[in-house]
């Protein structure tokens, strides 16, 4: 699958998973830093389960305090109707990462690591079918676009 070509739902639903929930100190860096996209999905499912499950729901169903990241509710690029806290929409993947960076877990933004954020942005699209060639990263997040 060309990584130009990855469908709406699953990368709003990698960077909604991004989003964590829960309270971190994780910037101690106390996790090996992945070397590919699958060593960053296996993170990512851990940090996922740690962080954002809470709120995103065990399998990123959503629950009445956060969105869905996985799964046909989750395929508008606009913001969710009654967002609090996103008023934008995310053309590249790198929006998505940024906004989780400055705006998640809800109780302690930008608590977690930048390989953190990335890894658990990996795990979310692995879980809505997109695999990466590379381990993802903010250059290549950059460069791709979410299709409308």
């Amino acid at each position: 699958m060309g990584m130009q070509n990855l469908n709406a739902a699953m990368v709003l639903v990698s960077l909604v998973l991004a989003t964590a929930c829960g309270a971190s100190d994780a910037k101690s860096g106390q996790h090996a830093a992945p070397k590919n996209f699958t060593e960053q999905v296996t993170l990512g499912g851990e940090l996922y389960g740690e962080y954002c499950s809470s709120c995103h729901g065990k399998g990123g169903e959503g629950t009445p305090d956060a969105p869905a990241v996985v799964g046909a509710s989750a395929l508008s690029l606009d913001p969710p109707s009654g967002a609090k806290v996103r008023k934008t929409q995310f053309v590249t993947v790198a929006d998505v990462a940024n906004f989780v960076v400055h705006n998640m877990p809800g109780d302690a933004p930008g608590s977690l690591s930048e390989e953190e954020y990335f890894a658990i942005l990996a795990f979310d699209l692995h879980a809505n079918g997109i695999d990466l060639e590379k381990k993802l990263d903010g250059a290549l997040a950059a460069s791709l676009t979410i299709p409308r």
